[in-house]
């Protein structure tokens, strides 16, 4: 059995001894003498390696992508009786903490006490003097706000648990209302009356035809004057025009994002110099923990005939 592995990421795999691995550069063609691999692992974003496959390599069976999100594999247009499975839940915990550490940066204004420091001020008493927990108008901590993750599937629950430890309430939106993982979750057409109770919004949406600008201008303006927006999910999914005109009307608390639309973001995009607004290149899902689990396990299932985990439906 051949496996083509991607040297373009860093990630735990141990195969076993008897199957044959090709380390390929997703930048570049593969070798003709390699596309009769049986499965590959692919970061998952496009690229020509992936295209390449997609058309040429007629035995693949298996398409692994380390990407939670197979929106880049899933362009490339394998055909049905290829089987592409996801990285869910290998970025569980990195996006999780991503999308507190970047809704704190902001609140906590640690970008402009960090511009003190490269100044070599001392601003005790701009950033350092007592102050409420929320003043008027303007979030001033986490503790007892009210978050809303839009997008509650392995992420959207890993972020609940750390926004929750931090003493803020949190409830969930997916496809379906019920329970998931002791956090009450809703849907899309709860969204008129959760998003002006909403303290912090945090996207985990993937990308599709149906999410793309999700959170349009409409539904930014349902948002109280207060709010900040975190997104980990895809720069897609927010209509960025539209965010950037609410935050520098000041109709917004401010912008946490780890992605935007397109990426990379043009020198000219209006989100630069909005208001309170945190801009980081898209780093959050930069660790595939438990990858190693994961593709051994989908590679064993493959050999025995076996259903794959994390199949993507197509």
């Amino acid at each position: 059995m051949k496996l083509l592995v991607t040297s373009n990421a860093p990630f735990e795999f141990e195969p076993p001894s008897d199957v044959e691995v090709v380390r390929i550069d997703e930048t570049q063609a593969v070798a003709a003498e390699h596309l009769d691999a049986d499965g590959v692992i692919l970061q998952g974003w496009t690229s020509p390696a992936a295209s390449q496959l997609a058309r040429e390599a007629s035995g693949l069976r298996w398409v692994q992508t380390l990407a939670a999100g197979p929106d880049g594999v899933l362009a490339a247009g394998f055909g049905p009786g290829v089987t592409i499975t996801n990285g869910r839940g290998l970025h569980d915990k990195t996006v999780a903490e991503t999308a507190v550490a970047l809704a704190l940066t902001g609140i906590l204004r640690f970008p402009e006490m960090l511009a003190a420091q490269r100044a070599h001020r001392w601003e005790h008493d701009e950033f350092g003097d007592w102050r409420p927990l929320h003043a008027p108008g303007r979030l001033g901590s986490v503790i007892d706000t009210n978050v809303l993750i839009w997008g509650f599937g392995s992420i959207g629950q890993q972020t609940a648990s750390l926004f929750q430890a931090l003493s803020a309430r949190v409830r969930g939106v997916a496809q379906t209302a019920g329970e998931r993982a002791g956090f009450e979750v809703f849907t899309e057409d709860d969204l008129p009356r959760l998003l002006p109770e909403t303290d912090i919004l945090v996207m985990v949406l993937p990308s599709s035809p149906k999410t793309r600008h999700a959170l349009n201008a409409e539904r930014i303006a349902l948002l109280p004057p207060r709010a900040w927006v975190v997104n980990v999910g895809r720069g897609v999914t927010v209509d960025g025009d539209a965010l950037a005109e609410a935050l520098h009307a000041g109709r917004l608390g401010g912008a946490a994002l780890d992605v935007v639309d397109p990426e990379p973001y043009p020198a000219d995009g209006p989100l630069w110099d909005a208001p309170n607004t945190v801009i980081v290149p898209h780093m959050a899902g930069g660790v595939a923990h438990g990858s190693n689990e994961l593709f051994n396990a989908n590679l064993a299932r493959l050999r025995a005939g076996q259903p794959l985990i994390n199949v993507v439906p197509r």
